[in-house]
C-alpha cells in the first residue's frame, strides 16, 4: 500500500515510506485512487512532486532508503547532476562511469524513486529509449516523453 497517491499530468504518483525514509516512488495508472499523504514525510514528498510539475527546476530534498548496488548509486548519483532540460545518452553517461551502456540502462530501470532520480534525462543514442524497465511503447514511454517535454526536450 502507498503512504500517498497523487494526481500528475501523466496518470498517478505514488509514495512508499518506511521509517524516516521514502522507500519507492512509482508511476501509476490513472485509475488508481488517490491516497492523502498519510505521515509527515509523505506529505514533503507529495509537496516537492507537486513544486516539480510546476516547475521542471525545482529541487528535491527528501531522504531517501539506502537501496541498491554500489554500481546503481554510482549511476544514480550521476542521474542526479544531470540539470533539468539535458539529456544524455546511455553511452555518454556510461564513458563517464566508466562503464557500459546495457549497465547503466539496467541501472536506470532499478530506480526506485523516479522523478527525485531523474533517470529520465537519460535516453538512448537512437531515440528515448525505454523506461523503468519497460521497452515497449506505452505507459512508461509516454511518462517519459511527458517528463522531458516539461523540462523543455520534446521527444515524438
Amino acid at each position: 500500500m502507498f503512504n500517498a497517491v497523487i494526481d500528475a499530468p501523466f496518470g498517478k504518483v505514488g509514495i512508499r515510506v518506511e521509517g524516516e525514509a521514502v522507500r519507492e516512488i512509482v508511476y501509476l495508472s490513472d485509475s488508481v485512487q488517490s491516497v492523502t499523504p498519510d505521515t509527515p514525510l509523505a506529505r514533503q514528498a507529495v509537496e516537492q512532486i507537486e513544486r516539480y510539475f510546476e516547475q521542471p527546476s525545482a529541487r528535491f530534498e527528501l531522504p531517501l532508503a539506502s537501496v541498491g548496488t554500489a554500481f546503481q548509486r554510482r549511476v544514480w548519483q550521476a542521474l542526479c547532476e544531470i540539470p533539468p532540460g539535458v539529456v544524455l545518452t546511455y553511452g555518454q553517461l556510461a564513458r563517464q562511469l566508466g562503464s557500459v551502456p546495457r549497465a547503466v540502462g539496467q541501472a536506470c530501470g532499478a530506480n526506485d524513486f523516479p522523478i527525485v532520480i531523474p533517470c529520465h534525462r537519460v535516453v538512448s543514442s537512437s531515440g528515448i529509449g525505454g523506461f523503468a524497465h519497460h521497452a515497449e511503447e506505452g505507459f512508461f514511454r509516454n511518462v517519459k516523453r511527458w517528463l522531458l517535454a516539461h523540462e523543455g526536450i520534446p521527444y515524438a
